[in-house]
């Protein structure tokens, strides 16, 4: 009882057993019965839902891909019954954002913890555990390199893990964090081997995309086939997952971070953020 509210604020600390406390409150509760907080909040996601769907899209014959294209397709295409492990950084963000649960998928993660390089080592632990469930790993480049071990893991006991890498030659959450700041990225950009290729070299089913047009068709084929597979999906470096509220010290520190790079001579990247981002 002593380590209530250590960790967050609380109004009322309660310690007990589940069913006892719940038995002793739940009389002490009044009916009610205006939902006009609960009607707003359901319009509220309503408008989020059809914002992110516009950002979720690509344009066939374009040479990388929206991150966020990939998440919707792949939540679309993806059992009922799926479990979806997901890398710390941006493809949690997009996990979060994009995923439809429904009561009987389940999404796994570091989350809170920041461990990177969990979504693969996850998935085959999982696999095993639901050899009858489909199991997704929504790994990034910088995860899936850093272990990159896992990949030997995946063909040694041959669990039929979909991975779907979410390839942006970066570090991508940690450039976000660092233009927030105001920083100039370094030392983030990863120099990365096609992944597909180094999957079949090692016996494992790989495949690489970067043409929105084709995307839908290769993760259709990757989430069909019987055994392990690597997708490598090639998506903008640029993309921004803009949070709901910014803050005034992330704005200033962005405007900052963006005269930097224009006196640095990297305009070149603003320009190409503005076109990923903006000029959709």
């Amino acid at each position: 009882a002593e380590h209530l509210g250590r960790r967050t604020r609380v109004e009322v600390g309660l310690h007990g057993s589940v069913i006892e406390t719940l038995s002793l409150l739940l009389p002490q509760l009044r009916p009610r019965t205006d939902s006009a907080h609960l009607e707003a909040a359901q319009q509220r996601h309503r408008e989020d839902d059809a914002h992110l769907a516009e950002l979720a899209t690509g344009d066939a014959g374009d040479t990388s891909l929206h991150p966020p294209h990939v998440a919707r397709l792949l939540s679309e295409l993806a059992t009922d019954n799926a479990i979806f492990t997901c890398d710390v950084g941006t493809p949690t963000i997009w996990a979060a954002r994009y995923l439809r649960m429904n009561g009987r998928r389940r999404l796994i993660g570091s989350f809170i913890h920041g461990s990177m390089a969990g979504a693969l080592s996850q998935a085959i632990g999982i696999q095993l555990a639901e050899p009858t469930r489909q199991v997704v790993a929504m790994c990034g480049d910088g995860g899936f390199a850093m272990l990159l071990s896992e990949l030997l893991t995946l063909r040694q006991l041959k669990v039929p893990v979909k991975v779907i890498i979410f390839n942006n030659s970066a570090y991508g959450f940690v450039e976000l964090e660092m233009k927030a700041a105001g920083t100039l990225e370094y030392g983030t950009q990863l120099d990365n081997p096609d992944f597909g290729q180094l999957a079949e070299a090692a016996g494992i089913k790989g495949m690489r995309v970067s043409d929105p047009g084709q995307l839908e068709s290769v993760l259709r084929e990757a989430l069909a086939h019987d055994g392990p597979v690597i997708v490598d999906a090639v998506v903008k470096r640029q993309e921004l997952s803009v949070p709901p509220h910014i803050e005034a010290a992330q704005a200033e520190g962005f405007s900052l971070y963006a005269f930097k790079a224009i006196m640095d001579g990297r305009g070149g990247e603003l320009l190409e953020m503005a076109k990923t981002n903006l000029f959709r």
